[in-house]
């Protein structure tokens, strides 16, 4: 009887160590072909990636259209023929209206501009004057 203990023994600690034994080590393989996969992989892989696209290219990184982009830039444009008139002496006032706001530009005579800007949107108004050259 002592003996089929000691055998017992010897067996239920070895029984932990002999699944060690089986093991095998674990070799990392790549599947995408760019890192060392397998090349017949990459058809595969590619036909994946744009079967689950979302994206769609119709705006920059701003989240603008190009439409956006082109009101904008003629905006930006006729704002900056209407100030380059009224601080030159070609015009005395001038009026730039979009469908956001309202753009009143005067020369106050001494080299200086007043902006007059009315939001349509929200109703308010501010107005902004910038003073001449100054002189010594």
């Amino acid at each position: 009887m002592e003996r089929i203990k000691k055998y017992i023994l010897v067996i239920g600690l070895a029984l932990p160590f002999a699944n060690g034994c089986l093991a095998t080590e674990l070799i990392y393989q790549p599947i995408n072909p760019s890192f060392g996969g397998n090349p017949y992989n990459g058809t595969h892989l590619l036909n994946v990636a744009n079967a689950i696209d979302q994206y769609e290219p119709d705006s920059d990184g701003f989240g603008l259209t190009a439409a956006d982009r082109l009101a904008t830039t003629l905006e930006s444009r006729l704002l900056n023929n209407l100030l380059d008139d009224v601080s030159s002496g070609k015009s005395d006032s001038g009026q730039l209206e979009t469908n956001d706001f309202i753009l009143n530009v005067l020369d106050d005579g001494n080299g200086g501009l007043t902006l007059n800007i009315f939001d349509k949107i929200t109703g308010e108004s501010s107005i902004i004057e910038v003073s001449g050259p100054l002189s010594n």
